[in-house]
């Protein structure tokens, strides 16, 4: 069985038809095309490969004569041309599209509806959180202090409910990551993160606000694993009392661990900003500009689901309610430690913080619904949710919740309101020096 060398092949006529066979009919003119193999066909024979016309421009040109008529024209006059091009030419229509009342409502939501109805589910979820917050604080030793009276006046012992367990374990853990916040050395942690540049206070921002999104991830897993362990052994049989007593103890250390790990990521980021707030070299402005930004470019390309920008909004809120305790953190250490006017300064860079993160949230939003087509009535949605969870009015399981867990925010508030003395000692000294 024989087949085309790869000589022959290469030998083909421009106009002619090439044969297997190794016959050439050519003239001069021949053009050089790639290698290919000859099989044989089902019956034997050789098959025949064929090669499509060239372009004969001399033809082409014969046949259409008024091709190049406006390029001669535009040759002969350039005059011409261009007055041609201002009275019936090129214009931007021709590169996009006349809009409709589709393309208008799109910019309207974009730039209006999206951000009005963002915020205002921001503002409402904030108030949710602090809500929780002064429960906290408030409503929980209440509670504690009955319960222990409860438990005192009665001569037999009675076992505390899940409740009471639940918040005996809320107060142990917020007393621990309180009296570890206390012996830490701030002005050691603020005197680290001021010896960084710019650049460096930027990185090490970041690294916290990650760790902080982790660690609000997994407290909700440990606190919802203690109430149940809580909840299991207020339940539980006598006979089950000592396993149910160990497990509670062991979950109880684990919520101990990870609320304080999580209140010293959150004291360091106040201490972060802080250091920003209080130099002269616009590191505050650096910080921000430089983490928005990255956090619009992390978010705003992404395809996300519905349910998925509700989560994202969600975070957006305890991330506001976060800067807030911080803002009142520098507050507190300005006004125990600082000298000379300084309100004046602390106003203006904390409405630079709440404006910058106001119009990055804003941005955010707006053009994760343009790019997602998520309507502006999906942020309402979210806002009775909201305030369907508010009032415990919506069934367990039953879409996303605002898991906003307040006790490691309360640890740095406690920091900041109790220790004037101990804490802040010699933090004073920096503060005036800066």
């Amino acid at each position: 069985m024989s087949c085309i060398s790869f000589a022959e092949l290469r030998q083909r006529n421009v106009n002619g038809v090439s044969l297997c066979d190794g016959s050439v009919e050519g003239e001069t003119n021949t053009r050089e095309s790639s290698a290919a193999q000859c099989w044989p066909a089902s019956n034997g024979s050789i098959p025949v490969l064929k090669k499509e016309e060239s372009l004969d421009w001399k033809r082409v040109m014969a046949e259409h004569p008024d091709v190049l008529e406006e390029v001669t024209s535009a040759e002969r006059s350039p005059w011409k041309y261009f007055m041609g091009e201002v009275y019936g030419g090129n214009s931007l229509q021709s590169t996009i599209s006349v809009g409709n009342d589709k393309k208008r409502q799109r910019v309207y939501n974009t730039m209006f509806h999206v951000p009005l109805r963002c915020e205002r589910l921001i503002v409402a979820g904030f108030f949710v959180c602090l809500d929780s917050f002064l429960s906290l604080l408030t409503i929980m030793p209440v509670r504690i202090l009955m319960a222990m009276w409860r438990i005192l006046n009665k001569r037999q012992f009675q076992r505390p409910d899940a409740t009471e367990l639940s918040d005996f374990s809320s107060f142990i853990v917020l007393s621990c990551g309180v009296t570890a916040l206390q012996l830490t050395d701030v002005s050691l942690i603020y005197h680290i993160i001021r010896g960084q540049g710019t650049l460096k206070l930027y990185v090490v921002y970041n690294v916290l606000e990650i760790f902080d999104k982790l660690l609000q991830s997994l407290d909700e897993d440990v606190l919802q694993v203690v109430f149940n362990s809580a909840e299991g052994l207020a339940n539980c049989p006598l006979e089950s009392t000592a396993f149910g007593l160990m497990r509670f103890i062991i979950d109880q250390l684990i919520a101990i661990v990870t609320f304080t790990l999580h209140s010293f990521i959150l004291l360091a980021q106040a201490i972060t900003l802080s250091t920003c707030i209080i130099a002269h070299n616009n590191a505050l402005l650096a910080l921000l500009v430089s983490n928005n930004f990255a956090e619009i470019k992390s978010n705003v390309f992404k395809r996300v689901s519905k349910d998925n920008l509700q989560s994202l909004v969600y975070y957006d809120i305890i991330e506001r309610f976060h800067i807030t305790a911080f803002l009142l953190f520098v507050l507190a250490q300005n006004i125990l430690e600082a000298e000379g006017s300084w309100f004046g300064s602390f106003l203006t860079n904390a409405l630079l913080v709440y404006v910058s993160e106001i119009f990055i949230d804003a941005t955010k939003h707006s053009f994760l619904a343009k790019f997602n087509e998520i309507k502006p009535i999906a942020y309402s949605e979210f806002l009775e949710d909201l305030c369907k969870q508010t009032l415990s009015i919506r069934p367990e399981g039953d879409g996303k919740n605002l898991n906003f867990i307040p006790l490691a925010p309360a640890c740095v508030s406690f920091l900041a309101v109790h220790c004037p003395g101990g804490c802040f000692g010699s933090f004073s000294g920096l503060l005036s020096r800066t």
